[in-house]
């Protein structure tokens, strides 16, 4: 019943990560400049931005499902468009209308994953719904960089296009039907109440935090280690060592936190604490130990932060409101994901990359401390069982 769901979380880390791994090739083949580059890469993580709560709202209100598997269809339209138009220069637009879509069915796994399994098992099901995006992140740039040399862009297009319809049909097939549950009138204030609590703040500043460190992680660690003379196997072999180790994590931090051995708290600034080391790790320690050191601590900690985050969310979030929650707490992970580079970026160009890796550190540092010393508050016993009805069609 959660594979599917599980499997949408590796669409679209696989698609996002498949393509945007190879546009730097694509904007030289095209004579495309640095700042069409940016573009290309940021129009997904805008569309994502933009339109996460409206679709995690519209969840709650007409139910995840639907939601879901529209969002898949127009991924796979949206892929699908470029293989029919066969014209390169329509990247962008495709990249938009399949980040749109991400933008749907992300928040509405999410809640689905939260309402069709127990309060008690929260955590264990965000592991492994992380651990499966952890796998689309790290196989993405290799199996995009295969399809593109064996058939070009058209190739890569048409396999997304292909995955987003078998993981449409596998959920409409076995994923049932998850009721909207009856809501209260909420005013804007309460809105502003809510997500400003720190029922709220807490994970989703953690989330922001692992995901700035895992994507400053994967694009900058490779350049600390072409810096000091290591070849194009070995900074990729840490990368990949990176994405392993998150997902290895992910579901044994879960289990952890559903079994009591870890607070939400401890795991929460634990998690951002040993990411903040590995960036210092590979800021300060030389050589290939210092990367490969660097790669597991910020693996290992951004696959613990991030499911416990999460648990915490379905476990604190009305669960009638529980898509609007996870749609704005997936905002704080995109601008974590584009910030965390900026950051990195700008930093380094005033001093060193060992500066920008520094900085993002101890600002992981604060983040940590925000989310310290406070104990994980009760579950809410009505999302200690699912909520599903038998689906008529």
């Amino acid at each position: 019943m959660l594979c599917p769901l599980y499997a949408a979380g590796f669409v679209t880390a696989f698609g996002a990560h498949s393509i945007a791994a190879s546009l730097g090739m694509y904007a030289g083949q095209q004579q495309a400049s640095l700042w069409t580059l940016g573009l290309l890469l940021a129009v997904y993580d805008g569309a994502e931005v933009l339109l996460k709560p409206v679709f995690g709202t519209l969840a709650d209100r007409i139910g995840p499902r639907p939601v879901l598997l529209g969002g898949l269809l127009a991924f796979a339209f949206a892929s699908a468009g470029f293989v029919v138009v066969g014209n390169p220069a329509l990247l962008g637009v495709v990249r938009l209308g399949q980040g749109a879509a991400a933008a749907a069915f992300s928040p509405a796994a999410g809640a689905m994953v939260a309402r069709l399994s127990p309060g008690n098992r929260h955590g264990r099901v965000f592991g492994g719904y992380g651990a499966f995006k952890s796998l689309g992140y790290a196989v993405g740039p290799l199996v995009g960089a295969v399809l593109i040399t064996a058939g070009g862009y058209t190739l890569l297009f048409a396999t997304l296009a292909g995955l987003a319809l078998v993981v449409t049909g596998w959920a409409a097939l076995t994923v049932p039907t998850v009721v909207p549950l009856p809501r209260v009138q909420q005013t804007v204030v309460d809105l502003a109440r809510r997500l400003g609590s720190r029922a709220f703040l807490a994970p989703t500043i953690t989330l922001a935090g692992a995901t700035a460190a895992l994507a400053v992680g994967v694009g900058f660690l490779p350049v600390v280690g072409g810096l000091a003379g290591m070849t194009p196997l070995v900074t990729g072999a840490a990368v990949s060592l990176l994405a392993i180790t998150g997902a290895f994590v992910q579901p044994w931090a879960g289990r952890a936190r559903d079994a009591g051995r870890i607070t939400d708290s401890a795991g929460m600034s634990t998690g951002i604490g040993m990411a903040a080391l590995g960036l210092l790790s590979g800021a300060l320690l030389p050589g290939v130990g210092g990367i490969l050191l660097a790669a597991v601590l910020i693996g290992a900690g951004t696959g613990l932060a991030t499911p416990i985050a999460f648990a915490h969310l379905a476990g604190t979030a009305p669960p009638e409101r529980l898509g609007q929650t996870m749609g704005a707490a997936e905002v704080g992970r995109e601008l974590g994901d584009a910030g965390g580079p900026l950051l990195v970026g700008a930093v380094a160009v005033a001093l060193t990359l060992s500066g920008g890796l520094a900085a993002l550190a101890l600002t992981l540092i604060v983040v940590a401390g925000l989310t310290t010393n406070r104990n994980r508050p009760p579950r809410d016993p009505a999302a200690a069982e699912p909520t599903v009805a038998e689906d008529s069609g």
